[in-house]
């Protein structure tokens, strides 16, 4: 574990972070299996590659590659989704960016809380992805209802979370005993319920109108649908996941493999069908019956995080990313895979891919640190970065991103959800509404990646200067 200071906060989000892992791994026994592959495949890499080693421990992300994780969740309504909020903020989580999912066919839009601040995710970067239904683009308007009063009859949080929330907003602190009881009682909304609090004909008709829309509102909780551990060699995991009688997504999505991994790059393996108990009314007495029936939902998920792109960057990805999908998309069955990656790849050799070239041309952001001759130089004439840099008295080491890519989220999804759900919502994005439903503005990613970059080398500067 890193030695960066710590607060209460990153305390109580590192023992959550490791309750939601213990408690995935009992529920679903291959995301252990992806847990020890990634751990040896990590390990491997970081024995080759030197720099790869080097690289992570000036930017502090050598300790928490072990241990880093991100989750994702799937919310009803604005009271859940504002009372979620209250709850990742006494961990220190916030929310970050908007993603519209529904431009993709998934009827969500969604943000991410995690840690801000370079030493709360040096400590423990753990991360939700957390998605609210969009009940707008149910467009029969009877399902649309009920679907809506199934949300309002349920409560996914127990009483003594709420009660903890409270207590910490109050004291903007919590003791180590409630710090404890308040992991516990969190971590009891995101437990697999496998019986339903619908009946099954009603799941059958959200089923119908969008998986995931079953998915959010046939359950007591929103269980949490995947965990993912961060590797430094997707490609490898990919070709080794089968060794293990896990049968991978048939493509990695994001960006092509690359010498200067960019952004993010994601795979899975199928959701699980798991039995679920349904609610039926019998025709004979107004006794309710239960009813055997199945779900797919929850998946293993796998990612390899790059250097965050600036909006210039990120501006470049989107136009490469795009042109590739207008000459073809990726088939849910893999028959064309090879082909898209090819084409991918070749797309994207417009995308610089050398660290230095990244810097100048302010595609990517980066953190500053002196070097040993930094450390030990004086009266310094030329404090231009460039010229630091040349003169090897500072380094520059790409910034993780600790984000994600909407349409990389929508693929895992489709990839569980089936082929022909791909596009069967559209809608607009409606970050207002969002904002207004979370009771708080999301933050914006490009900004904290910048003052994490302008922090460092104003650090250097000042060292430097009074060297």
């Amino acid at each position: 574990m890193s030695q960066t200071l710590r607060s209460d906060k990153d305390e109580i989000r590192e023992e959550f972070s490791s309750a939601m892992s213990a408690m995935y791994r009992r529920e679903v026994p291959a995301y252990g299996a992806l847990i020890d592959l990634v751990k040896g495949v990590n390990a491997v890499r970081l024995a080759k590659d030197r720099d790869l080693n080097d690289e992570l421990a000036a930017t502090d992300g050598l300790a928490r590659i072990s241990e880093e994780r991100h989750g994702a969740i799937r919310l009803g309504s604005a009271a859940e989704l504002s009372m979620m909020r209250r709850i990742f903020a006494v961990m220190g989580m916030y929310p970050v960016g908007y993603y519209d999912l529904s431009v993709t066919g998934i009827p969500v839009h969604s943000t991410a809380f995690r840690p801000t601040s370079k030493a709360a995710l040096a400590y423990n970067p753990f991360r939700v992805f957390t998605s609210l239904l969009r009940l707008d683009l149910i467009a029969d308007e009877r399902l649309r209802d009920e679907a809506k009063q199934a949300i309002a009859n349920r409560n996914i949080f127990t009483e003594n979370a709420i009660m903890l929330v409270k207590k910490a907003e109050k004291n903007d602190h919590l003791d180590k005993a409630d710090a404890t009881r308040f992991v516990t009682e969190v971590t009891e909304t995101f437990k697999w319920h496998a019986k339903a609090q619908v009946s099954l004909d009603l799941y059958n008709r959200l089923h119908d109108a969008h998986r995931l829309i079953a998915d959010i509102v046939s359950f007591k909780g929103p269980h949490i649908n995947h965990l993912t551990p961060r590797t430094l060699d997707i490609d490898v995991v990919q070709e080794l996941m089968p060794e293990r009688n896990i049968t991978p997504k048939a493509v990695i999505e994001g960006p092509p493999k690359r010498q200067c991994p960019i952004l993010l790059r994601q795979t899975s393996f199928k959701a699980l069908e798991e039995q679920v108990e349904f609610t039926q009314s019998s025709n004979s007495t107004i006794e309710e019956q239960a009813v055997m029936g199945t779900h797919t939902a929850r998946f293993g998920e796998i990612e390899q995080r790059g250097v965050a792109l600036t909006p210039k960057g990120h501006a470049l990805y989107d136009e490469l990313l795009t042109k590739t999908r207008d000459q073809i998309l990726p088939a849910a069955d893999g028959s064309n895979a090879a082909e898209y990656n090819q084409k991918l790849a070749k797309t994207f050799a417009a995308f610089p891919d050398d660290w230095d070239e990244l810097r100048q041309q302010e595609l990517a952001y980066f953190s500053y640190s002196l070097t040993k001759a930094g450390e030990n130089a004086n009266n310094i004439g030329d404090m231009r970065p460039s010229s630091l840099i040349n003169n090897g008295l500072i380094r520059f080491d790409p910034i993780t991103y600790e984000d994600f890519l909407h349409v990389s989220a929508a693929g895992i999804f489709q990839s569980n959800l089936g082929d022909n759900q791909a596009k069967a919502i559209a809608g607009d994005a409606n970050q207002p509404m969002f904002e207004l439903e979370l009771g708080a503005q999301v933050i914006d990613q490009f900004a904290e990646y910048d003052n994490i970059q302008q922090a460092s080398l104003t650090d250097c500067l000042d060292k430097l200067g009074k060297s």
